[in-house]
């Protein structure tokens, strides 16, 4: 079996069971009926909406941040990782409700959140493939058809974005594990290819999933903190450790925002969030880029969960889970500098 990577929220890993086979569903993806297809005119279609109040508006509890998107010059895209695992089809409907506030509780609180100092929040709600679809035979194609429907969704709704909310404001794109696949590859259907559109790219943070170093014609690595028109990915793993599924790929460091291999200390770490979103841990996590991956040394505080997928002990030394939450006010505060940057270099 060839494994990709994935993201699982500690809720789902504890849903899993011990064997991949729980979360595989019973027939090929061509035998299903795909759920119904989003409307992006209707404002249920979507996870976030600057226009309304949702969890991408929430701050970490216990901390000094405040949400300012009314204020805010830029947009961000963000496309969310994983949040349905289970087998009854290969990709989710809008319709389940338990998926949807499982995204919402989980990951438009804990990573979009991060960006509305700097942005404006707009996340799709997508029929997004389900777990199984990264653990795939090398002959089967069900997994790679339930994530081109996936993207279906996301390329239509930030043409949706573009011709109904953008009105020419600057844009990040942001993503994690499912959601990076996606922003990655819209990356390069629309940004890549179009001088104009990249023009008002001000950044793609590409999370928890690998980018590799040939991945687009144009666009680069961000190689320092105030850099435009760029991205930045990593992958976050135990220090010391391989693994192989993000080796080789991009990896930029969030406590430098450099391509340097340098070990950053945690003094340089803003800020820490742990998946209840309760305080923020100063100096949480080092870093350091090795082979394409960040090293870090675990945390002491808890709630930054490593990645125990059941029979698979090659993953556990990946901190997949908390490629956001380690960096929180390192993603936060850059976001607010590129902007500024982005609009000085506009005048």
């Amino acid at each position: 079996m060839r494994i990709r990577p994935v993201l699982l929220s500690a809720a789902a890993l504890l849903s899993l069971g011990s064997c991949l086979k729980v979360i595989k569903p019973s027939k090929d993806f061509d035998q299903y009926e795909n759920p119904a297809a989003p409307d992006y005119a209707q404002p249920a279609s979507w996870a976030a909406l600057p226009t309304r109040r949702d969890s991408a508006d929430a701050v970490p509890r216990n901390t000094p941040f405040k949400d300012q998107q009314a204020t805010a010059a830029a947009d961000v895209f963000y496309v969310h990782p994983t949040t349905y695992y289970w087998r009854k089809q290969w990709n989710a409907s809008l319709s389940n409700d338990r998926v949807n506030q499982f995204t919402d509780d989980d990951v438009i609180r804990g990573q979009a959140s991060a960006f509305n100092a700097a942005a404006r929040v707009y996340a799709p709600r997508y029929r997004q493939a389900t777990l199984y679809s990264f653990f795939v035979d090398d002959q089967s194609t069900n997994g790679q058809k339930a994530l081109d429907l996936a993207y279906s969704d996301v390329k239509a709704s930030f043409q949706y974005y573009l011709a109904h909310y953008n009105q020419g404001r600057p844009i990040i794109i942001a993503g994690h594990s499912q959601g990076t696949v996606h922003a990655t590859r819209l990356l390069r259907e629309f940004f890549d290819t179009d001088p104009a559109l990249r023009q008002r790219l001000v950044a793609a943070y590409l999370i928890g999933f690998k980018v590799k170093p040939d991945e687009y014609q144009t666009l680069r690595p961000c190689a320092d903190s105030t850099q435009t028109g760029c991205y930045v990915a990593w992958n976050t793993v135990a220090w010391g450790n391989a693994y192989p599924p993000f080796e080789n790929g991009v990896a930029v460091n969030p406590l430098t925002w450099t391509l340097d291999t340098l070990a950053a200390p945690a003094t340089l770490n803003r800020g820490g969030v742990p998946q209840n979103f309760d305080r923020l841990d100063v100096g949480v996590v080092d870093a350091k880029v090795h082979q394409g991956l960040l090293w870090v040394h675990p945390p002491k505080p808890s709630g930054y969960p490593r990645f125990l997928l059941p029979g698979q002990p090659q993953l556990w030394h990946s901190f997949h889970i908390a490629d956001y939450g380690l960096f929180y006010a390192n993603i936060r505060q850059n976001a607010v500098a590129r902007v500024r940057a982005w609009q000085a270099r506009a005048k």
